[in-house]
């Protein structure tokens, strides 16, 4: 059986994304994926982060990490999505990543492309849900497979209860409040054994 190529996408600009992304990243190689772990271009001015000690300790910490290109998502077979809530809707620099693929979506290289998504926000109401719907309204016009966790695991109810995705909430010390990891190790082996099914024909 060929492997599932998984491209984990995020965005992040005081680590909370990244470090979920690196969860995901560690449960996908559990199961012997193809992974690939990209980041979306920083939009924001340099004056901007520099004045912020953790954005800029955390820019400076991921230089390294790829950014995330078209091609990436024509290799991949499934996509995790992982954002901070902006108002309750996609930071600009996902959203300009999104925006970006129309070439891709004309060709119809999205269609059925496995996908679900993982958000954070600084309180419990802070627009989580909303973010991660947002995200999939555009999945839904790229044609592509919404994988979501619902309620398919006890983890999700130990994560907060978020059946659209993993969402965690962050203090104002960059501090996770939930216990999320055990909701991302389920949510991405969830969604590579669907997209195992799908690649073997059985859905």
């Amino acid at each position: 059986m060929e492997k599932v190529k998984l491209a984990i996408i995020y965005y992040s600009s005081t680590g909370t994304n990244y470090q979920l992304a690196q969860w995901a990243e560690k449960a996908a190689l559990e199961v012997k994926s193809d992974v690939r772990l990209l980041k979306v271009e920083e939009l924001a001015p340099k004056s901007a982060i520099e004045a912020n000690p953790a954005w800029k300790a955390y820019v400076d910490t991921t230089s390294d990490v790829p950014l995330a290109t078209s091609d990436d998502l024509e290799w991949a077979d499934t996509i995790l999505f992982s954002v901070p809530s902006r108002f309750g809707n996609l930071p600009s620099q996902m959203k300009q990543f999104i925006d970006s693929q129309g070439g891709l979506w004309a060709q119809g290289k999205l269609t059925n492309k496995v996908v679900s998504a993982m958000a954070s926000a600084g309180n419990t109401h802070g627009g989580q849900e909303a973010t991660i719907k947002a995200l999939y309204t555009s999945m839904m016009h790229w044609g592509a497979i919404i994988v979501p966790p619902g309620y398919t695991d006890s983890s999700i109810f130990q994560a907060g209860g978020n059946p659209y995705g993993t969402s965690v909430t962050v203090d104002q010390n960059g501090k996770m409040i939930e216990n999320v990891e055990a909701a991302v190790n389920h949510q991405v082996k969830r969604m590579l054994e669907i997209t195992s099914w799908i690649k073997r024909g059985q859905i």
